[in-house]
């Protein structure tokens, strides 16, 4: 019997076997009624210690999920680039020097906002920058799994600079392509050239979480990826931020929190900016 009473001929060859049947009722789950060093786990009450998990033929996910919960395990850092500020905070907490940062186009989260924080965020600027849905990421994108993939997150946004603004239309220029096209104002959405992201080492990485823990912002998280970070360079280590990116799907809580957060405070600096107008127009009348 292998881990968690289950058989695995492919590795286990005829004296294993009879060596792990006749240990068989000590690995018999149902037969065992305390487990002080595991008492969180549903899966393995027992006092015996468990067979080695046959990787990769076995997945620690699968063995053990409850260290799969949000907070359990620090695994791979992964950054949601859509609530970050620049602070770099995260920079100097970092003991190894493993975190090198730089500006990106990015779309920020109130600027994408929609429903009850729509029309918060930044207006489109001749100059600027804007970004597009591409629908057919878009439309699969949650079924992303950055945990097993081991690949860069899929971007869902096409960037295009703004050349004119007409009406209810825009004329961009996109980057990908270097293609004019005037286009609705309502398909497109502002994008920031100073929102952060970068390049994170891993090699040097020893997975302390003190950059999630400085992070006020809520975009720095330790993910439950164990895999898929080895290589035979140092610098297949280097991993950019389309592979450290985590989609706010997954912490969707906190994204929607921090959102809120962001909201209230625009709310407040343009009653701020309302009123002092209003004062200055009373006192010119």
């Amino acid at each position: 019997m292998g881990y968690h009473n289950t058989t695995h001929p492919e590795f286990l060859d005829d004296g294993s076997k009879a060596r792990a049947t006749k240990n068989n009722q000590f690995n018999d789950i149902s037969q065992q009624e305390f487990a002080p060093d595991r008492v969180t786990s549903d899966l393995f009450p027992t006092l015996w210690k468990p067979q080695t998990v046959q990787y990769p033929y076995e997945r620690l996910e699968d063995m053990e999920p409850w260290l799969f919960v949000p907070g359990n395990y620090n695994g791979r850092i992964g950054v949601i680039w859509e609530t970050c500020t620049a602070c770099k905070l995260c920079v100097s907490a970092c003991p190894n020097d493993c975190l090198h940062m730089t500006t990106e186009l990015r779309v920020d989260v109130l600027d994408g906002a929609d429903g009850e924080h729509g029309g918060l965020g930044a207006e489109l600027e001749v100059g600027g920058y804007a970004a597009q849905l591409i629908p057919e990421v878009a439309e699969n994108i949650d079924d992303f799994n950055h945990v097993t993939a081991h690949a860069d997150t899929p971007d869902q946004w096409r960037f295009a600079e703004v050349l004119d603004l007409s009406g209810d239309t825009a004329t961009v220029r996109w980057n990908d392509s270097g293609m004019e096209q005037e286009i609705e104002q309502s398909d497109l959405f502002v994008a920031d050239d100073q929102i952060v992201s970068g390049r994170i080492d891993l090699g040097r990485c020893m997975f302390c979480g003190l950059c999630m823990e400085a992070c006020g912002f809520t975009s720095f998280f330790m993910t439950n990826e164990y895999d898929g970070m080895s290589g035979f360079t140092r610098q297949d280590l280097w991993f950019d931020a389309s592979r450290t990116r985590v989609l706010p799907s997954v912490h969707q809580e906190a994204v929607d929190a921090e959102l809120a957060k962001r909201a209230n405070k625009e709310r407040d600096k343009r009653a701020k900016k309302a009123a002092k107008a209003k004062a200055a127009a009373e006192e010119g009348a």
